[in-house]
């Protein structure tokens, strides 16, 4: 049996009744109110108890179905799909997302943290190869469960970040506490199967895929900020990109 979400919908504001409805059901699976594997308020009924039309409600949950939060299965309806971290498409970290997706527990292992020279990541960053940079690699969990193996390097002005607040906070939140904000990256997504030290941190089968991320990002006056080469569990994880017509 499903329950109905408490829904208040705007009628004077611009923002479209689709939209509105599809952020507050989003907002409900991500405060818990709905679980994965509970079964979805049909259509039908949800548009004669808000007083929306059929295509309206049909909008709103399909966008919940693009976003991964919803799945429809042939004779056994819609329910709440298995509960993955959504990245936008736009310069944040995974603790930000965790943190944003409502998780009170995203906890840091740091495996790694050393002052090396590289010449890849220095030349993504527009450095000398060598420089010498802040290699991290962090193992990121949400809660028990883990998510990702974050390896970073940092130019010499953060060489200073300690494992304490790396275990602490967010990367992105300290490099903004000196300064150093990321405004513009460049970012390449791909798959590949894991190696052996990624089954072992992520908990995966050899058959399992990692999702995989390198990111070069730079602040407001071109200065190198981070070079990242990410991997996150597969299952667990997915981008969001929002495309337009030009």
């Amino acid at each position: 049996m499903s329950l109905p979400v408490d829904v208040r919908i705007d009628r004077e504001t611009p923002v479209p009744l689709y939209h509105q409805l599809a952020e507050q059901l989003s907002a409900a699976i991500a405060r818990g109110d709905l679980q994965p594997g509970d079964a979805f308020e049909n259509e039908v009924a949800m548009a004669e108890r808000l007083g929306l039309s059929r295509p309206t409600v049909r909008r709103a949950i399909q966008e919940l179905v693009g976003q991964g939060l919803l799945l429809r299965r042939r004779g056994l309806g819609t329910r709440v799909a298995g509960r993955q971290i959504h990245r936008r498409a736009e310069l944040t970290s995974l603790y930000d997302d965790l943190r944003r997706a409502g998780s009170g527990d995203p906890h840091t292992e740091v495996l790694v943290h050393e002052v090396v020279t590289d010449e890849v990541a220095s030349t993504a960053m527009g450095l000398p190869a060598d420089t010498p940079l802040l290699r991290l690699v962090r193992l990121r969990r949400d809660g028990d469960r883990p998510l990702a193996i974050l390896q970073n390097w940092l130019p010499p002005a953060y060489s200073d970040l300690t494992r304490e607040q790396l275990e602490h906070d967010g990367l992105y939140a300290l490099l903004r506490a000196r300064g150093g904000k990321p405004v513009v990256a460049h970012q390449r997504i791909g798959a590949r199967p894991p190696t052996a030290a990624e089954r072992k941190h992520l908990s995966l089968t050899p058959s399992q895929p990692v999702l995989t991320m390198t990111r070069t990002a730079f602040d407001a006056v071109g200065g190198p900020v981070e070079y990242g080469d990410h991997c996150y569990r597969a299952q667990d994880y997915s981008i969001e990109v929002m495309l337009d017509e030009r």
